[in-house]
């Protein structure tokens, strides 16, 4: 259970073996908690009140225009491509990268994405140098 959880589809990362077993281990132990599947069920079922929100934050991107990053996993079956995208329709200052991975992209592609952020920082703000 706990490696299919983390892979979750076969097609989520072209090599699955680059995430470390106790990443997936840990991640499975803090989902099995007690109480945890009714806390999970409950954002689940409460996302529609997120999607509310939707029109919010795309006028606040296409008013303000903020620097903005985001780092997407192109194979993961949650947060798809498309979600990504959308954040440089509503502002043209965000810059949005996918990498080949899925939806664990911290766990299989740190180096990346470290260096995008300080990349991103320094242009931005002058840090992260």
């Amino acid at each position: 259970m706990p490696r299919d959880f983390a892979l979750n589809t076969p097609r989520a990362r072209p090599n699955p073996d680059m995430i470390a077993p106790e990443g997936y281990t840990f991640d499975a132990a803090m989902i099995e908690r007690p109480g945890n599947m009714d806390i999970q069920l409950d954002l689940f079922l409460d996302y529609e009140n997120n999607v509310k929100l939707y029109p919010a934050f795309q006028e606040y991107f296409r008013k303000w225009k903020p620097p903005l990053l985001a780092i997407w996993g192109k194979n993961d079956p949650f947060f798809i491509p498309p979600g990504a995208e959308a954040y440089r329709r509503d502002n043209p200052n965000a810059t949005v990268q996918f990498l080949d991975t899925g939806h664990f992209a911290l766990k299989t592609h740190v180096e990346e994405i470290a260096a995008a952020i300080r990349e991103f920082l320094a242009k931005n703000t002058g840090a992260g140098e």
